[in-house]
């Protein structure tokens, strides 16, 4: 019997990859769409380099594999965040923005929807992010991570009735590349962050791995428009 097939966008590092593993882990076939080749040995094979802001390639290769392959699971992951306060914010980061982050969640989604129908089940699971809560230099990341957690709630509305689920995680405070870019670890931004950390540690992405395989899961077929923070407690308070 074929293993069930996964596609994770932005999976070549960081939170997509750590996504990526665990779902291999937990029985897929796992396909990585990434404009960089993943780190891991094992996602290599089912990679394909593409630049997801690109409408047609992107929809190229995924209807390729859903014709293959058959996929039941997408995970929208990629994303990019380019801070900056209020007064500062680019409007011509407007649309890059929009377009990897939001439009290519979109493209994904549609282009594997009648694969997961042929199959009468499906998991869409979004990447969101603790700032659709609200967080200072965070103007077109938090727009298009509210974005993706609206579709979600529509998708799950409109999607239920075939059986796919759609679902959001959003980390809070994780330890990736992204991160210490934008908090050096030695600075006092970064310290104050961890600091007001609850659980008194920074996640790690297979925190939100965890919380992704559980959307994934055929067990979890009756939640469905959810947000699950992956924050340590962070937005509790």
């Amino acid at each position: 019997m074929s293993k069930p097939c996964a596609v994770v966008t932005g999976g070549a590092q960081n939170i997509g990859q750590a996504i990526a593993l665990r779902l291999q882990q937990d029985g897929y076939r796992v396909f990585v769409l990434d404009i960089e080749s993943p780190e891991a040995e094992s996602l290599k094979a089912d990679a394909h380099q593409v630049d997801l802001s690109d409408v047609n390639a992107t929809r190229q290769i995924l209807l390729s594999i859903a014709d293959a392959h058959g996929v039941t699971c997408l995970v929208n992951n990629v994303g990019i965040v380019r801070p900056a306060l209020l007064d500062d914010t680019r409007v011509e980061d407007f649309d890059p923005l929009m377009h990897l982050n939001v439009r290519s969640a979109l493209v994904c989604t549609q282009s594997l929807l009648p694969s997961m129908r042929r199959h009468g089940q499906g998991r869409i699971v979004m990447n969101a992010s603790r700032v659709v809560l609200g967080k200072e230099a965070r103007t077109l990341y938090s727009a298009t991570k509210g974005a993706l957690q609206s579709m979600a709630r529509t998708w799950a509305l409109e999607l239920a009735s075939d059986g796919i689920t759609v679902n959001c995680v959003a980390p809070g405070p994780i330890a990736t590349t992204a991160f210490w870019e934008n908090n050096p670890p030695d600075s006092e931004r970064a310290r104050r962050i961890i600091e007001n950390i609850p659980v008194q540690r920074m996640g790690q992405p297979d925190d939100v791995a965890q919380a992704v395989s559980f959307f994934c899961d055929s067990r979890s077929s009756f939640i469905t428009g959810q947000t699950m923070f992956v924050c340590g407690g962070v937005t509790v308070g």
